[in-house]
């Protein structure tokens, strides 16, 4: 365990902030103007070179002075970094583009990643709530013409999917009908994990009686019965991942951008909904394509209706007081406004 004096700690506090805000080295001429405590340049170059033998800080090749390391950072985000008070243009335009007319859960997560990413100007991830609590309310076919059928599911909450399909030519309208039925007779109120589970045992049997041949329909159901039930992360800002990365390599970067279309590798580098906000930093992230980064998880409450993350992904040199500060009141927006969108399907 590393013990800082507290003027040590002033030190790496102005280093991280300096360079943080700047982006160049820091060196002991500047920080004797910035310190709320007198001490000589001499002293200050004393103390640098003891956060240097800590590891706290390195030196760079290019001045004097000193940037902090991976491990600086991890001291200052645990023992030192107070989060930054959230300004008001920041809080406005956090309610105002929360404030729309929205018609889906997904809707509103979506729009959070790109309002989070515009904020801060990282990539930025949101994860709708968990879904255990979601309940089948509904399953309609609407005929479209040419075998073509559009298949919407409505759950409890007010999600609603939707996806058109093909049937096969031997599958009439007519035939369908009483199998819908039997969906709302049988299904609706469930909880969509439950159907899933039924998908896979009961239900082709019980639509036997009604198919001669119920493949089709099954793909059907289960397509957009499992997508409804899908955990769903949403990304903004993708192009901004490269604006930090010192990797050239073409390879390197196809794999790092198609990570962010992969929802189970999203899964495992962001975790599962915590109890607070989190701070991973360069290889405390599961994915080595991320060594370079820092990654800032939040979980959002929605009471009953389970719990939600947000999170922004930036170099390891970014301003973690103010991405704090921003993301424990937008963690706070969000939930509020999925709050009231769920009361309303409540009453």
């Amino acid at each position: 365990m590393i013990t800082l004096t507290e003027r040590q700690r002033l030190i790496l506090k102005a280093i991280v902030r300096d360079y943080t805000e700047g982006g160049n080295p820091v060196g002991s001429k500047s920080l004797v103007q910035e310190l709320p405590v007198k001490v000589s340049s001499a002293t200050i170059r004393n103390e640098m070179v003891r956060l240097e033998d800590l590891g706290l800080i390195v030196k760079t090749h290019l001045s004097s002075g000193r940037i902090p390391s991976i491990k600086g950072y991890r001291y200052y985000v645990d023992h030192i970094l107070k989060p930054e008070k959230v300004d008001g243009r920041d809080l406005q335009v956090i309610q105002h583009s929360l404030g729309g007319e929205f018609h889906k859960i997904d809707e509103i997560v979506a729009q959070s990643a790109d309002i989070l990413s515009q904020l801060t100007s990282y990539t930025t991830f949101t994860l709708r709530p968990e879904l255990k609590d979601s309940r089948l309310s509904g399953f309609r076919l609407v005929p479209l013409g040419n075998h073509q059928v559009m298949a919407i599911l409505v759950t409890n909450n007010g999600d609603v999917e939707n996806q058109t399909f093909t049937i096969p030519n031997d599958l009439t309208g007519d035939e369908l009908e009483p199998v819908v039925r039997f969906i709302d007779d049988q299904l609706v109120g469930l909880p969509l994990q439950d159907v899933l589970q039924q998908l896979q045992r009961e239900i082709p049997l019980k639509l036997a009686k009604y198919l001669q041949n119920p493949d089709g329909f099954l793909d059907i159901f289960g397509s957009v019965l499992s997508k409804a039930a899908s955990e769903r992360f949403f990304v903004g800002g993708k192009l901004n991942l490269f604006n930090y990365t010192a990797q050239q390599n073409p390879k390197t970067l196809q794999s790092l951008y198609s990570l962010l279309d992969q929802t189970d590798n999203l899964a495992n580098v962001i975790g599962p909904p915590g109890q607070r906000i989190q701070v991973r930093i360069g290889n405390e992230i599961t994915n080595d394509l991320l060594k370079d980064y820092s990654l800032i998880t939040a979980t959002y409450d929605v009471d009953r209706h389970g719990k939600g993350m947000i999170a922004i992904l930036g170099p390891t040199a970014m301003p973690y007081s103010r991405m704090i500060g921003l993301m424990g009141a937008f963690q706070r927006e969000l939930a509020r406004k999925l709050l009231d969108y769920y009361r309303y399907f409540d009453e």
